[in-house]
């Protein structure tokens, strides 16, 4: 199947999926994560959920982050060249959703990418063998292209992984993990 394909499948799939699904399958994936060996570093990125978009809900994943005292770092998307810029999430940082109902800090303290360990990346799509399919715009393949070369790539899906590999560019950045609420894997 090809990206266009699987995004409409994909996209399909996420919005048959009801409240307490969404609920339930993202604390599983929060749990999941907690077996992986990733939680002594210092600034970890995540993803603010597009509720529109049937995302999952990462506050889960933030209440683990809190609980052990880590920074956390979100992103502001730049619509005019498909960029990102990051930003420590403080108690004084406010949340507003942009005009594509994504929930954005509207300021703050700028962290540079090279400064982040671990990101936990959303996607539509995944295979066996890491590369990943988002929502196309190819936000997170630039902003990963400036992370440091050993910052951890976790891709969190509701889904398990296509079986069959699909195509990819050369400007793809691949996944070292996905986590879904049944199981993760690993490249």
């Amino acid at each position: 199947m090809k990206k266009p394909e699987l995004r409409k499948t994909y996209k399909a799939l996420r919005k048959s999926l009801n409240i307490k699904q969404i609920e339930d399958y993202s604390l599983a994936i929060a749990n999941q994560l907690l077996q992986l060996d990733i939680w002594n570093f210092e600034f970890y990125h995540l993803f603010l959920p597009i509720e529109e978009q049937h995302e999952i809900n990462t506050e889960y994943i933030l209440n683990i982050l809190a609980g052990k005292d880590k920074n956390v770092v979100i992103s502001k998307s730049n619509f005019e060249n498909y960029s990102m810029k990051h930003y420590l999430l403080t108690d004084n940082t406010t949340i507003k959703k942009n005009s594509f109902r994504i929930p954005e800090p509207v300021s703050g303290i700028e962290i540079a990418t090279s400064q982040l360990d671990v990101v936990f990346i959303p996607l539509l799509a995944f295979d066996t063998i890491g590369n990943r399919i988002g929502y196309g715009k190819g936000f997170y393949d630039r902003f990963l292209s400036e992370c440091n070369p050993n910052t951890l790539k976790i891709g969190l899906s509701f889904f398990k992984a296509e079986t069959e590999s699909f195509e990819t560019s050369e400007d793809d950045i691949s996944l070292d993990y996905c986590v879904t609420p049944n199981r993760i894997y690993r490249y």
